[in-house]
């Protein structure tokens, strides 16, 4: 990790290397069977998978910024915020990334970005009109802690692998398809290759829901560590998912294929299964600070 205020977290840095070892695993065994069935489409399914991680991994802040809405804002536009995030990057000893806010109502935050340099972190304009300063900073020292361990971009680059997954079985379906009868492996290809490509979605899927629910509680640690204040950090939590309930089943819906990027997920049902959820429980992450305000309290009486 970049030398930064932040707190470490061996954990968590086990947990990435682990996930996107499985997880380049799987994706090399894929392409493999790509390979070894469409032997004669290799070039076009080097070409798609190269170009397209490539892509990915440079133009990731961007990508995500523009699909969930976020415009980048000058410090004369939203003087607040922009005052917010520098003083946690001064108080983290860290750059400071792009900052930017998304026009909806719904109040949540994120970060992207493959390093400190080329970060982007993001409140929404529902998240600044409900929360107070101290807690706003709360949530700010979250997400720049995700920005910190990188491991946001872990999380970026993992969950594309799944995509992409489906991107080349499409791709080389078409081009075995178009050669028709003079590949005796297509028929068999039409029904092996969608069945690989499902499990391969599926095991990224869980791998990176595991490594997002950890990494939420990574980032609470180490936020409400950076600003002494897990008490704001905990109330920013409490109120953000309350007024979550009250926010329209549609705009949820807009929003949630990207819960594994934001502050506190946007759900647009009743519950969800621990076992798919992009978040941590709220009783467990506020325990969790329960637990660092009173590590804090030891350490100043101390």
């Amino acid at each position: 990790m970049p030398h930064t205020r932040y707190a470490p977290d061996r954990g968590l840095t086990t947990r990435m290397v682990t996930t996107m070892f499985f997880i380049g695993l799987l994706y090399v065994v894929f392409i493999g069977v790509l390979l070894a069935v469409f032997k004669g489409a290799w070039p076009l399914i080097v070409i798609i998978a190269g170009g397209l991680f490539v892509a990915q991994f440079w133009f990731s802040d961007r990508i995500a910024a523009f699909s969930m809405g976020a415009r980048e804002v000058t410090p004369q536009q939203a003087p607040e915020l922009h005052g917010a995030v520098d003083r946690l990057c001064a108080l983290a000893d860290m750059p400071k990334p792009r900052v930017a806010i998304a026009d909806t109502d719904v109040p949540n935050a994120f970060a992207t970005g493959r390093n400190q340099r080329n970060a982007l972190v993001c409140a929404t304009t529902g998240l600044l009109r409900r929360l107070e300063p101290e807690e706003l900073e709360g949530v700010l020292a979250h997400e720049l802690s995700h920005v910190a361990h990188r491991d946001v971009a872990v999380m970026t680059i993992a969950s594309f692998l799944g995509v992409l997954a489906g991107i080349m079985t499409r791709a080389a379906l078409w081009g075995g398809l178009s050669r028709g009868s003079r590949n005796n492996n297509v028929g068999i290809a039409v029904l092996l290759i969608p069945l690989i490509s499902a499990v391969v979605y599926a095991i990224s899927f869980l791998l990176t829901r595991l490594l997002s629910r950890y990494r939420e509680l990574s980032a609470d640690r180490a936020g409400a560590l950076l600003t002494g204040r897990p008490s704001a950090l905990a109330a920013a939590l409490t109120k953000v998912t309350g007024q979550m309930a009250r926010i329209p089943t549609r705009d949820l819906r807009k929003v949630e294929p990207y819960n594994a990027f934001f502050f506190a997920p946007a759900l647009s049902g009743e519950s969800v299964s621990r076992l798919f959820s992009s978040h941590p429980t709220l009783e467990r992450r506020l325990d969790q600070l329960a637990r660092v305000s009173t590590q804090l309290g030891q350490a100043g009486r101390g």
